[in-house]
């Protein structure tokens, strides 16, 4: 049988890099599942990978995409805790822009039938990724100064929930009035425009003497270095999840030496003498290497979903024929929320 898939064939823009083609519907491995997608999610990722920015890209042509929701086709031979039917969304090691994808069946959760698709999309790697900093990786207290970068994004919206319902201060970044409004309506304490203010200062303003106690940073570079600088002695640690700075960086190593040069040098000595913290995330390698705490997050996700204290936002959704628009809206960082591309 055959299926769609969406190929990214060349580096560059949305309208030259994909193109549509019919590939074989895939067959689960012992330990995997394989959903038939009535859509998937888009994340900033795609859009670096696109451009060539992404090291873990697969080599060309590839198949992009890491979630996807839809109904489980066929399953692996070891695989126990779903059955065929059941709606899912599913985090995909790449391959999530076709019509049928296979994920790990740890990386996948059962969702409600009438769970919005986009809302559903965000669970996986947003929402995830979220829950894996500040519930897993960090645990946040009440009365925490926190600051969120691009905090009117997917995985920002999260975080946004997230610390707010631990009773969080909570400083968030973005890039527009319109989203500075978006930012207020979640609840964010102290919305501050990229654009017009420099964070270190906007922060030193706001909060005088007050440290940050934890900082959750999607950009690299000088965005980190800035933060270390206001991170509080005893309790003050850095997450990071994202370079999304580097999309805006020449390509190549010229690029990254520029990435490396704004994060400046971690001295290990100065962070034990200040009790600090800084820690990577990366979604792909917790996949990878602990798919045990990926199913805990994705459990935990949709437990406070189900509870109301976690509610997605949707930031788009397009047809499989907007997808060049959808890419170029997600690029642009005009979204907020989640934008997910269904099937027609």
């Amino acid at each position: 049988m055959k299926m769609r898939a969406v190929i990214l064939k060349k580096f560059g823009s949305a309208q030259e890099a994909f193109e549509i083609q019919e590939r074989d519907i895939p067959t689960p491995q012992d330990h995997e599942i394989c959903v038939k997608a009535e859509a998937f999610g888009l994340n900033f990722a795609d859009v670096m990978a696109r451009q060539g920015l992404y090291q873990d890209c697969p080599p060309l042509p590839t198949v992009l995409g890491y979630e996807v929701v839809g109904h489980i086709h066929a399953i692996g031979k070891n695989v126990k805790e779903f059955e065929v039917g059941q709606r899912v969304v599913s985090l995909t090691r790449f391959g999530g822009y076709a019509e049928y994808a296979v994920a790990d069946a740890r990386a996948a959760v059962v969702i409600p039938d009438d769970m919005d698709f986009a809302a559903a999309a965000a669970i996986a790697t947003q929402y995830g990724t979220a829950y894996y900093c500040a519930q897993y990786t960090t645990q946040l207290h009440a009365g925490e100064h926190v600051l969120i970068q691009a905090a009117a994004g997917g995985v920002g919206t999260a975080l946004v929930q997230m610390a707010k319902n631990k009773g969080c201060i909570v400083y968030g970044t973005a890039g527009s009035e319109r989203k500075l409004e978006y930012l207020r309506s979640l609840g964010v304490d102290h919305p501050i425009n990229y654009n017009t203010d420099d964070f270190e200062t906007k922060i030193k303003q706001i909060a005088g003497k007050q440290p940050l106690d934890v900082v959750f940073d999607s950009l690299g570079g000088q965005a980190v270095k800035k933060a270390r600088r206001l991170l509080a002695n005893g309790t003050g640690r850095i997450i990071c999840y994202g370079v999304a700075s580097r999309s805006d960086k020449a390509k190549g190593i010229l690029g990254d030496l520029k990435l490396v040069a704004g994060l400046g040098v971690l001295p290990v000595v100065s962070l034990l003498l200040k009790s600090q913290g800084v820690t990577g995330v990366n979604m792909l390698r917790i996949a990878d290497n602990r798919p045990d705490a990926l199913n805990t997050c994705l459990k935990g996700v949709v437990a406070q979903i189900k509870s109301g204290e976690l509610n997605p936002t949707i930031g788009g959704k397009y047809s499989i024929n907007d997808l060049v628009e959808a890419h170029d809206f997600l690029g642009n960082r005009q979204s907020m929320g989640k934008v997910a591309v269904y099937w027609e």
